[in-house]
Formats: structure tokens, C-alpha cells, sequence
């Protein structure tokens, strides 16, 4: 095709002659050589008498647009500040004490109890009869006392003074008669905290054993399992939790524990490498011979 027969288009018309082809393309030899595109280009757009004119100006004077690159960077840095600051204040002073590996670890105890109170409320609404071995008018009220004694560390009445994995086993014999989802429940939630070392808050100065937690989510496992199995002497299950039948599928109970394993398995992992990382360190420190810090 031969400019004289070029009949492209230009914001809805026509170009009717090949310099005004060239003028909008940007191809303007012989004007300011600072800002030949610029020019070329701002020619034939929308105001135009208007644009022109300030693009040429910041392109003719760097510092001028220096000026206003490093304004708008002191913007987004004020920015990038204030959200920084948002989150220092949403936080708590104690959290200024604890190492990342601190911090996940309490998050990840307030989630396990958290998930662990989900799983009893389920249980009470799949076994009603349990809540009312209790002594309580509901089954909210067997909720909030299993949940304090388990926080304030408590022992459970009906369970006398056993706790952590004799809590466990009991609950799941059939000897026991009493409310088998709150002492199910709460035989779990302390043996949560003691693998932490008793604690539900962790901090710079406290030390958490990597292989109770792992240990404990291994008893998890195993609890998941035995109350699927649990019978009493008429075959029957001592705790109905997930269900698979003709008319659906209840795998709900499952997959909440499968989140407490794998919270339990994270912080295992992440233990590990903390740990890891001292003895690294300190192997380092021996073979480069460097004293270590006292202070």
C-alpha cells in the first residue's frame, strides 16, 4: 500500500494525507529533538494546547521531575509507615516478647482449643444424651464449664483427678459412665497444654518440646480413631461422630482433627529447625573459632 492511498484510522477519521500519518506517529524531524515523540504524539490528541506544554516543561527541566518522582515515593513511603504503624497498634505489648516461633505457637493453641470446642458442640448435638449425664439444663452450659476447666486447668468432676492421657483412656472405656463428650473433650484439651509445657501463651524465655507436640498429635490420631470404634457390650458405638451411609456422608468430625494433627505437625517441624538452627550456630562459632557473646 503507497501513502497516497493510506486510509488508516485516526481517533474515527481518516487520515487524509501521509504527513499527517507521520505527525501523529511522532515522526516531526526538525522540531525540539528534547521531545520529538512527545510532540509528534500530543499534536493531533484532545487538548492538546493544554498537555503539551507541561509534558515539554518536565521533559526539558530533570529536576523538576526529579522532584516530583521523589514526592510521590515520600507519598507511598508514608504509606508503607502508616500501615506498619496500623499493625503495631492492632498487636499487644506482649507480643514485643515473643520470637515468630512464639507467636505461631499461641496461635496455634488458641486455634487447637478453638477447633477442640467446635468438635465437642458437635458431639452434644450428635450424642444429646451425654450433656445431661452433666447435671445441665443445657447442653451451652456443659460447653462453657468443659471449656473453663480446661483453660484455668482444672480437673473435671467426673473424671476426679485424672487428666492428660488417663483422662484420655477412660473416657473411651466403657467403665465410665459419665458425660463421655465433655471427658473426651477435655482429656485432649490437657493433654494439649501439658505437651506446651502447661502453658497456652508462649514467650522468649519459654522452651516447648518439639517431640511432646509431636507425640500429642500422634495421640490425637489415635483418639480419632478409637471413637469411631469404641463399642459398649451391646455393640453399640459409645460415641456417634462421623458417619458414612446410603443417605450421606458426615466426615466433618474427620477433618477438624485432621486441622489440630496438622497445626501440631507445623509447629513440630518448626521446632525442629529452631532448634536446629542453635546447634548450627554454635557449630559454626567452633569451626571459624569466634567467641560467642556474653552479654
Amino acid at each position: 500500500m503507497s501513502l497516497n492511498s493510506l486510509t488508516d484510522w485516526h481517533w474515527g477519521k481518516p487520515l487524509a494525507r501521509p504527513s499527517h500519518f507521520f505527525t501523529f506517529y511522532g515522526s516531526t524531524l526538525g522540531q525540539d529533538a528534547a521531545t520529538p515523540i512527545a510532540s509528534g504524539l500530543f499534536k493531533t490528541l484532545p487538548m492538546a494546547n493544554a498537555v503539551l506544554p507541561v509534558v515539554t516543561r518536565f521533559l526539558r527541566h530533570p529536576l523538576l521531575l526529579s522532584g516530583v518522582l521523589l514526592l510521590c515515593a515520600g507519598g507511598c513511603s508514608q504509606q508503607q509507615g502508616r500501615d506498619v504503624a496500623t499493625q503495631l497498634s492492632e498487636g499487644t505489648p506482649a507480643e514485643l516478647f515473643q520470637t515468630s516461633v512464639d507467636r505461631i505457637a499461641t496461635l496455634s493453641m488458641q486455634d487447637n482449643l478453638l477447633s477442640l470446642y467446635l468438635l465437642m458442640n458437635k458431639l452434644y448435638q450428635r450424642n444429646p444424651a451425654e450433656w445431661r449425664k452433666s447435671g445441665f439444663l443445657d447442653a451451652r452450659t456443659a460447653e462453657r464449664e468443659v471449656r473453663n476447666v480446661i483453660e484455668q486447668r482444672q480437673p473435671l468432676p467426673q473424671l476426679g483427678e485424672r487428666r492428660n492421657l488417663a483422662a484420655l483412656s477412660y473416657a473411651l472405656s466403657p467403665e465410665f459412665l459419665g458425660d463421655r463428650v465433655g471427658a473426651f473433650i477435655y482429656a485432649i484439651g490437657s493433654m494439649l497444654i501439658t505437651a506446651h509445657g502447661g502453658r497456652q501463651e508462649f514467650y522468649i524465655t519459654d522452651v516447648i518440646n518439639a517431640q511432646f507436640v509431636s507425640n500429642a498429635a500422634r495421640n490425637i490420631e489415635k483418639a480419632t480413631w478409637l471413637l469411631s470404634q469404641r463399642q459398649n457390650a451391646n455393640g453399640e458405638l459409645l460415641l456417634f461422630s462421623n458417619e458414612i451411609s446410603e443417605e450421606g456422608s458426615n466426615l466433618s468430625f474427620a477433618v477438624e482433627f485432621g486441622k489440630i494433627v496438622a497445626r501440631l505437625d507445623l509447629l513440630t517441624q518448626m521446632l525442629d529447625e529452631r532448634y536446629r538452627r542453635i546447634g548450627l550456630n554454635y557449630a559454626q562459632s567452633l569451626l571459624f573459632m569466634n567467641f560467642l557473646p556474653v552479654q
